[in-house]
């Protein structure tokens, strides 16, 4: 679709407050939810070990191919996953506001994996996951900034308690950090600015063709980066990479029935596993130490992510009963 030359991302922003031009799917209905807790928790607990596997295969890969090829790979592998919505995405008709929407998120998803498959190959595992729970911390401050979400006293004092928590695991003045700890921190800034970017996409298109755009929008604009530094690669390394977009894929399909099966006071706890499971990897397999801090820096970050979901839950749930607390 032809589009108008010159507007860019505060532009797609404001565009993207209106309306939707789509219908939106009815929600489930609440009998529909909170069935099944046990299923909604194996569920998550799949998700988290698809997710820690695919960052233990990047890991394992480590600097023998470069970053942004590594990146690429990953996805232009993955992309087998996309094809059964290629139709989809073609037929769909959206507004070209949507459609360069779709590119700014690709742009900082791009970047934020390029940072992050850095990051994987320059600190330890437990500290990639730790920090990686910063994400829905600046997904809660973009949502106030720029879509008009309401920061209530206790969110901004868990945003508070995360932000600590990170700086117990950088620990910046008494420590040497590196290269990656930055990329790292890049990589959470930039992965919220994509999800913030879904969320005001969701329900102006549908969920199959966001996933989708995202997946052909990345591996494009990762293109450019993995020639520039393209490296010979063996069957094997192919191998690994394509298990690594499988579990990736895997991890939010499960991520997905786990919300449908349970309320997220049931699996949004489940998520801290994901931190002893990088622990233990890391020491088992990486020979990469137990860092106390790390710990406790993840234990804060990861409670105060766990509290900011659960605490919106309950706002949703009176809100809808017509009670709504401060």
């Amino acid at each position: 679709m032809h589009s108008r030359p010159g507007r860019g991302m505060p532009e797609i922003m404001n565009a993207l407050n209106t309306e939707p031009t789509v219908p939106t799917p009815a929600p489930a209905p609440p009998e529909a939810q909170d069935q099944r807790p046990l299923a909604g928790v194996l569920w998550m607990l799949g998700s988290g070990l698809c997710f820690v596997a695919m960052t233990a295969g990047v890991k394992y890969l480590g600097p023998s191919i470069p970053a942004a090829q590594s990146a690429f790979l990953r996805y232009a592998l993955g992309l087998v996953y996309v094809l059964p919505v290629l139709g989809l995405i073609r037929r769909t008709q959206l507004e070209p506001a949507i459609w360069r929407a779709f590119g700014w998120r690709g742009v900082a998803h791009t970047l934020a994996v390029m940072l992050w498959f850095y990051a994987m190959t320059r600190i330890p595992l437990a500290e990639v996951s730790a920090m990686s729970y910063m994400n829905p911390i600046w997904i809660s401050i973009g949502a106030a900034l720029f879509l008009g979400e309401t920061l209530r006293l206790r969110r901004i004092v868990a945003i508070a308690v995360a932000i600590l928590g990170a700086l117990v695991i950088l620990r910046p003045g008494l420590r040497e950090l590196n290269t990656g700890h930055v990329a790292m921190l890049g990589t959470s800034v930039l992965f919220a600015i994509s999800y913030l970017m879904a969320k005001r996409l969701s329900g102006r298109a549908p969920a199959s063709v966001i996933v989708g755009m995202m997946s052909l929008t990345v591996t494009v604009g990762l293109a450019p980066f993995a020639v520039a530094v393209w490296e010979p690669v063996t069957l094997w390394q192919i191998g690994v990479l394509f298990l690594i977009a499988t579990a990736a894929t895997a991890a939010h399909y499960m991520m997905t029935y786990a919300f449908v099966a349970a309320p997220i006071t049931v699996t949004q706890p489940v998520t801290a596993l994901q931190l002893v499971w990088s622990v233990t990897l890391g020491a088992l397999f990486f020979a990469e130490p137990v860092d106390l801090w790390v710990v406790a820096g993840g234990v804060m970050v990861v409670s105060a992510v766990i509290f900011i979901a659960l605490r919106e839950h309950q706002l949703r749930r009176g809100a809808k009963g017509g009670t709504v607390a401060a």
